[in-house]
């Protein structure tokens, strides 16, 4: 046998430099309306920060993920640091409080606090080992995940960053789900969720006055707008309703490049950024839709198979939180887009643009690479015994 170690996963490499085609492509189409001046606006400055993101991804896969173990509790004090400091004097836009004005440029901490969060949670659940926890072994170590997971989710839904939240929910349950925590424990999580958003349900039929404290009015307009997108068309619906619009006049093979009439004519809003799918959908129907989907399955698969590979514990949960992060934005998204799931401000991952978003991802793809650069693979050469 011989030991092949420090090796490049290139069929994951070759998925992303495919999303980043499609990306680039989309959106220049989805965004030539915005600035007729300069169609290729958005496009240019999507280039630069591929450019600048792919430099990341490639420093930090470099970079030995192991060495992170040790800062991951200075790194989750200064994220939630960064969070405390949004709350009390970040920048209000459109809406929202989510930036921190560092001066030369701003930064959106909710978005590298998700890089953060796999990275404490895969020290704290590494520690568990292999074996399989009781229930009752189970609860100390869910409590502190539970904890140190409601901190930051209670701190980004208040800025208020409702998909951002969801993420932090969807890293930590995903995380949860593949830890030696009793799977009667997981169960119960799961059942508490269900039963948060049923009791949620009631409080809107019988204590409204209750639930509007709970739930901010344009999250609530949303939801009317996904349930009865038809009947509020002109209102909270117009964005679902244009984008299944578009989606469904392409058909199989869409109607071409720069072609689709929803999408060139403005009807789409954000179509570059939340609704780049409705783009792909319309111009490129079921066929490039199915290709997109393929290249998510393909990626996570790529990713599961790192992670199985991985020579440490905290390599595995890294990818396990990696897989969380990347595959509930994509189908949550893409939901949202073709009336699935409700509107979130979620965008499609390595497709939409957007400058942090699209940094986090790398980060995380660059983190998977150095999990898989410093993994132990015996492979069997042709004379082993």
């Amino acid at each position: 046998m011989k030991r092949n170690s420090y090796t490049i996963d290139y069929p994951l490499l070759i998925i992303l430099f495919c999303l980043i085609s499609i990306s680039l492509i989309s959106v220049y189409s989805g965004s030539g309306q915005y600035y007729s001046s300069d169609p290729f606006y958005f496009l240019k400055r999507q280039f630069i920060w591929y450019v600048i993101g792919l430099i990341v991804m490639a420093a930090v896969a470099k970079f030995d993920y192991e060495l992170l173990e040790k800062w991951a509790v200075p790194l989750y004090i200064i994220g939630m640091i960064l969070l405390m400091l949004v709350h009390f004097f970040g920048v209000f836009r459109n809406g929202a409080q989510r930036w921190v004005n560092l001066g030369i440029f701003e930064i959106q901490p909710s978005e590298f606090f998700k890089v953060i969060l796999i990275l404490f949670l895969s020290v704290t659940l590494s520690k568990i080992g292999r074996r399989k926890l009781s229930f009752t072994e189970s609860m100390p170590i869910t409590a502190k995940v539970a904890i140190f997971s409601l901190f930051p989710f209670y701190m980004i839904l208040v800025q208020p960053d409702l998909g951002s939240a969801l993420i932090i929910a969807a890293i930590t349950l995903s995380l949860i789900a593949v830890s030696g925590i009793s799977y009667k424990m997981v169960l119960l999580l799961t059942s508490a969720g269900a039963g948060l958003v049923g009791m949620l349900v009631y409080l809107h039929n019988h204590y409204f006055d209750i639930f509007i404290k709970i739930i901010k009015p344009h999250q609530l307009e949303r939801i009317y707008g996904w349930l009865d997108p038809y009947g509020y068309a002109s209102s909270y619906g117009y964005q679902l309703t244009q984008a299944m619009l578009g989606i469904g006049s392409g058909q199989m093979n869409g109607w071409g490049f720069t072609q689709g009439a929803q999408v060139q004519s403005g009807q789409i809003p954000e179509a570059h950024t939340d609704f780049i799918f409705a783009v792909i959908g319309e111009e490129f129907g079921f066929i490039g839709a199915s290709i997109l989907i393929s290249l998510y399955f393909l990626l996570i698969y790529r990713i599961i198979v790192i992670a199985l590979n991985a020579n440490t514990l905290f390599g595995f949960y890294i990818c396990a939180g990696s897989i969380g992060l990347i595959s509930f934005q994509a189908f949550q998204n893409i939901g949202m887009t073709i009336g699935v799931m409700p509107i979130t401000g979620i965008t499609l991952p390595f497709i939409s643009y957007g400058g942090s978003a699209l940094l986090t991802n790398m980060i995380t793809i660059g983190l998977v690479l150095s999990v898989n650069l410093k993994s132990k693979r015996f492979m069997f050469s042709n004379n082993a015994a």
